[in-house]
């Protein structure tokens, strides 16, 4: 069995690549949001986030295509996001606050109360 080489770039896809569902209600239902290439990484996909770009995220997942998987990163955001916002004193909206207490594996409120402790 002989394999062409591909005519996708490979070093464009050779990173994990974040993509956000999210909800936009009853009339219009949940939609992978149309992102551009350059703001699928993690770190883009945290401050999109956070700063309300996406409103109600309902999963995330990451891909690397040049590597061959794919995974729920769900959690892993939401850990993310939770920490960042203790971290950086950071106002979240109720949806946020609502997808981090549904999805982290820890617990919120323990993050903020430490930092107001550590703050005393």
């Amino acid at each position: 069995m002989c394999s062409s080489p591909s005519i996708v770039p490979t070093d464009r896809l050779d990173r994990d690549i974040y993509w956000v569902l999210e909800d936009f209600g009853a009339r219009a239902g949940c939609a992978w949001r149309e992102t551009d290439e350059a703001d699928t990484d993690l770190e883009t996909i945290l401050q999109h986030i956070l700063s309300g770009q996406y409103a109600y995220p309902i999963r995330i997942v990451c891909f690397n295509p040049r590597e061959g998987w794919s995974r729920d990163a769900t959690s892993e955001v939401a850990d993310a996001l939770a920490q960042r916002a203790v971290d950086t004193d950071a106002e979240i909206s109720s949806a946020l606050q609502a997808f981090i207490a549904a999805n982290a594996t820890r617990r919120f409120d323990f993050h903020l109360a430490l930092a107001l402790r550590g703050s005393a």
